[in-house]
């Protein structure tokens, strides 16, 4: 039985109506969980490049080190979402305040956290403590800042030529491009500045507009969520409940990823809803062959003939390429072979760092779990209808289902009554 609860992720999900650049003319709403997600999209690539140098053991300390930064930063914004970034930065200037609001940061969020998982609270604790003192120089620490540059600067790119009668524009732009050239000893931030024809920055670039794909796209709902930011949410939820039930690094670290890219197809096809995909027999076989083609002609095959096969092989295997679905219990032999398992309880037998395991069943159960959230949000601030009150009763039963090992959804789903 999961300890997260209801309270936890629609915590969360807070980032879904977290509006960015709020003083600025936009084009169109941008949301503090899509810039999360096209952070750690970025961050993934970044990763995978300084993973080269490392030895095994050594690359998965850092990817749990990119992934839980990532996630206490983001828990730590969320709480204090009504203090702008430069009052932010004041603030960090004097110790006295910045200890005097993280303390109250922790007080607000042990009650969520920290019955999910005690060390990963202390953890968190111990990041947000140490954050004055925390080394420039820490890799993790310096992929994370890149990634989030690079994600804020193409978001500042958006809305740039609308704000031209803001006397700020310069200062802002001046200051990313400043930022982003500290970081060029990072390997692969040279690339994502010099992206013309690029394949390493084009998948960057690409996924980063995800952000402009709305999920239930017929339907109003509130907030309006993207495939981006729940792309990050599902990934958010999967590491979160593999750390609960003590899933090895690897599964943890390959759960996070799984989830952050579960939907990646959907770049190419747009969001295709259950009812329009279910409508023909044969429909769900095409769009998968369509969505595998695609993939492999505009993401996998340059990115090969870039020299990135190393990244090609991480997407392959976490979205299930060459198999029937990106959500199926796998791991990998010492050959680096792909075996698929039948149930979920199995995997326990490789529950080892080594066998570099993912579990598609437990990510498949946090996809429906946070489009039911979706739902369940817009339902609660009173924007629904009767697709969404079906779509409602749909996950519901679908999350009912999940239950596998010790892992259970159904007190979980008691408090969305």
């Amino acid at each position: 039985m999961t300890k997260i609860r209801k309270s936890f992720l629609q915590f969360i999900f807070s980032g879904s109506l977290m509006r960015r650049w709020n003083d600025k003319l936009r084009p169109v709403e941008l949301y503090e969980v899509d810039k999360q997600a096209h952070k750690m999209i970025t961050a993934f690539l970044l990763y995978k490049l300084k993973s080269r140098d490392l030895e095994d053991d050594i690359a998965l300390e850092l990817g749990v080190e990119i992934i839980e930064g990532c996630i206490f930063d983001y828990m730590y914004r969320l709480v204090i979402t009504d203090i702008k970034p430069p009052v932010f930065y004041q603030i960090r200037e004097n110790r006295e305040h910045f200890e005097q609001l993280t303390n109250w940061v922790f007080a607000e969020l042990e009650p969520l956290v920290k019955p999910i998982n005690e060390d990963f609270w202390k953890r968190f604790v111990a990041y947000h403590t140490d954050a004055l003192d925390f080394q420039d120089n820490n890799p993790a620490k310096r992929i994370l800042t890149a990634s989030h540059l690079f994600a804020s600067k193409w978001e500042f790119n958006l809305i740039r030529s609308l704000n031209f009668f803001d006397e700020e524009l310069r200062d802002i732009d001046l200051s990313f491009t400043e930022q982003l050239q500290s970081m060029k000893d990072v390997q692969g931030v040279s690339d994502l500045l010099n992206n013309a024809g690029n394949p390493f920055a084009r998948v960057a670039n690409l996924c980063g507009q995800l952000r402009f794909q709305i999920r239930w796209s017929q339907t109003a709902r509130v907030p309006e969520t993207s495939v981006l930011g729940h792309m990050f949410i599902v990934g958010l939820i999967a590491y979160m409940m593999s750390i609960e039930q003590g899933l090895s690094k690897a599964r943890a670290v390959n759960n996070f990823f799984c989830g952050l890219f579960h939907d990646l197809p959907e770049l190419l096809t747009r969001d295709i809803i259950n009812p329009v995909k279910k409508s023909v027999k044969e429909l769900p076989e095409i769009i998968h062959q369509y969505e595998k083609d695609e993939l492999e002609r505009r993401i996998l095959d340059p990115l090969r003939s870039a020299g990135y096969e190393d990244i090609v092989n991480c997407l392959s295997y976490y979205l299930g390429v060459g198999y029937s679905s990106e959500f199926l219990e796998q791991y990998q032999d010492e050959l680096g072979i792909v075996h698929t398992l039948d149930e979920y309880g199995q995997m326990q037998e490789f529950n080892e760092d080594r066998y570099n395991g993912k579990d598609g069943k437990l990510i498949k159960a946090c996809d429906s779990l946070a489009a039911l959230l979706e739902v369940y949000t817009s339902i609660y601030h009173g924007v629904a209808s009767p697709h969404l009150h079906d779509a409602m009763a749909r996950l519901r039963t679908e999350c009912k289902q999940y239950q596998f090992g010790e892992f259970d959804l159904r007190a979980l789903l008691a408090d969305f009554n």
